[in-house]
């Protein structure tokens, strides 16, 4: 299927890891340990060690990246040119099943792609190595665009990991804004092989149809969505979010098993918002991206 499936996650940046996945702990995250990633910075370049590292809340479907600069000296996988624009999610990455069918597909559609961006990481210290098979849009305002190919999925989604207070299990919805919504939509159709739609909200919406074990092993496929919206119509679906830069990749849609029940006792003491579809945590309290529970 060379087309976009699913939704497989979002990155969140920071330049200090400490920070950013405590925010993310007292939402009711559980994360996975430090990893420091590893690739090439082209496709005919060496594996090398990169400065970027994470910590993942790794969900049934898809999972949050918690991504920082662990070591300046070393290359910094980008995460400065996206910080220099704000601190929050920079990252979106959508699951595909076949990397190398995609990138022919791409390069017929003309897209200038160099070739599979491969990436690894431990999963723990002195663990198996994980690794991917990503295709970035190439230079993209709205951050890192990509697709992405698991090679190593059960590596990834390790039940372990996946016990989450909040009762978090999917990652069901992705929120842009743009000032020009239609070219930010336009560029995610290219990419992932799939017509938009209009958005009720206004903008357009690209739904993902769902592939068994595409974003995550442990359940069945279900449908996920990337709303691109106006800047103008973004406070009525993220009330109090207001954009730092444009495009922007303001916030995302967890789905609960529960209804949002344990999400919201765990979220007692934070000033929390009532969203269209959920208890909202506002930016400032999720090192710059909205997360709203469903």
């Amino acid at each position: 299927m060379n087309i976009a499936v699913a939704l497989d996650h979002v990155g969140v940046a920071a330049r200090d890891l400490g920070p950013l996945t405590a925010a993310y702990e007292r939402l009711g995250f559980s994360l996975s340990p430090i990893a420091q990633q590893s690739g090439r910075r082209r496709p005919d370049l060496p594996v090398e060690q990169f400065g970027s590292g994470n910590r993942c809340a790794f969900l049934k479907h898809g999972y949050i990246e918690l991504i920082a600069i662990l070591d300046p000296a070393l290359y910094d996988n980008t995460l400065n040119k996206f910080l220099d624009r704000y601190a929050g999610m920079h990252i979106l990455a959508l699951a595909v099943t076949d990397a190398e069918a995609n990138l022919a597909r791409l390069r017929a559609a003309g897209l200038d792609i160099p070739g599979i961006a491969w990436l690894e990481r431990p999963v723990e210290a002195g663990g198996p190595i994980a690794k991917f098979a990503r295709l970035p849009f190439p230079d993209p305002p709205e951050g890192r665009v990509q697709l992405i190919q698991h090679l190593t999925p059960e590596l990834v989604w390790n039940p372990k990991w996946m016990d989450h207070a909040n009762k978090a299990e999917a990652l069901e919805e992705v929120i842009l804004s743009a000032a020009e919504p239609a070219e930010t939509a336009a560029r995610l159709s290219r990419l992932t092989g799939l017509p938009v739609e209009p958005d009720p909200a206004g903008g357009f919406l690209l739904r993902f149809p769902g592939a068994a074990g595409a974003a995550g092993p442990f359940a069945p496929a279900i449908e996920t969505r990337v709303r691109m919206l106006p800047e103008a119509a973004l406070p009525g679906v993220l009330p109090g979010v207001t954009p730092p830069a444009s495009p922007f990749m303001a916030g995302m849609v967890i789905r609960t098993s529960d209804g949002g029940a344990a999400a919201r006792k765990v979220l007692e003491g934070i000033p929390t918002v009532e969203t269209p579809s959920g208890v909202m945590v506002p930016p400032a309290f999720a090192a710059g991206a909205a997360v709203v529970f469903a």
